[in-house]
């Protein structure tokens, strides 16, 4: 099986730094372009099953990549971003300058029962519903088929986590930038191969990766 995971594209709170967490904040017209890019590159690949976080974000990142084709698209909140509590609709500079220690922990030692922020979700509550989604997907399809997940950035970190062996401690190892793509194959869930990771050539080239202030 092959699975296509993909973030979201741009959207003008990435692009202000503000933290979106829960906040269903549409696409920007370049997250519009990105997904677009996306899109284009993914045309010649048949997708037997598609799911998405029900956030218009990620749903329209879905419905753009899948065009006509006639996979249904299923929206599952389980893909939905982790919530950040208070910090949501803040940038990210007035977050720091109000919770400097909440936030330290945060960006330097996450970990499964770390809050993103005050009343906020943890990483492992995200884990708890959003690896079920993937086992769910993953049971329909066939050797050669190719599934879509198109979610958020901490989600998408999550669960390449897992796949990874990661514990989340790890899970700022890596990037996720605006409409990227993750490809995940192999013969069952538990041998599962990262193929590619965070790859937005798409969007910029090698070296110039397409950077975004919170999440």
């Amino acid at each position: 099986m092959h699975i296509l995971l993909v973030r979201h594209g741009e959207t003008s709170w990435n692009r202000e730094g503000r933290y979106q967490g829960r906040t269903d904040v549409p696409l920007s017209p370049d997250g519009e372009g990105q997904v677009t890019a996306l899109s284009a590159r993914l045309a010649h690949l048949p997708i037997a099953a598609a799911v998405a976080s029900p956030l218009s974000r990620a749903r329209k990142t879905a419905e753009v990549i899948l065009g006509a084709r006639a996979t249904k698209l299923e929206l599952d909140a389980g893909l939905l971003e982790i919530s950040h509590g208070a910090w949501e609709g803040q940038l990210s500079s007035d977050v720091e300058a109000a919770h400097a220690a909440m936030l330290d922990t945060w960006r330097t030692r996450p970990d499964r029962d770390v809050p993103a922020g005050p009343g906020a979700e943890t990483l492992g509550d995200v884990e708890v519903r959003a690896w079920p989604v993937l086992e769910r997907l993953a049971v329909r399809l066939g050797d050669d088929e190719v599934g879509l997940i198109a979610a958020h950035d901490a989600v998408n970190r999550v669960l390449l986590c897992r796949v990874l062996g990661l514990p989340l401690t790890r899970v700022w190892a890596f990037r996720q930038a605006p409409a990227t793509l993750n490809v995940l194959s192999g013969p069952s869930l538990d041998a599962l191969a990262l193929v590619r990771l965070n790859d937005s050539e798409h969007v910029a080239p090698l070296l110039r990766e397409a950077h975004h202030r919170a999440l």
